[in-house]
């Protein structure tokens, strides 16, 4: 009896997972949570990405052996754009 009971509250709690979401009420009605649009008044402002070095592995490794030996980073970037260049 014990066996039956757990197993029929499992299987109705592994059901109950996979239900779909119940709608939400808004003003002008119901509306299902797939129509729902995310809000943005409360996003910060979007952050523009820095431009990046754009490495290869080998500039990558002269890089850290710059750091290594503490050069200046500006330094060692235009050496190794240099590099690249030649």
């Amino acid at each position: 009896m014990k066996l039956s009971v757990a197993s029929i509250s499992l299987l109705l709690t592994g059901a109950a997972a996979f239900a779909p979401a119940a709608p939400s009420v808004v003003a002008r009605g119901v509306a299902s949570a797939a129509s729902a649009r995310p809000s943005a008044l409360f996003a910060g402002p979007e952050e523009e990405e820095e431009g990046g070095l754009d490495l290869d592995l080998g500039e990558m490794f002269d890089m850290f052996d710059a750091a290594d030996k503490g050069e200046d980073f500006d330094k060692a970037v235009a050496d190794i754009k240099k590099e690249k260049e030649d």
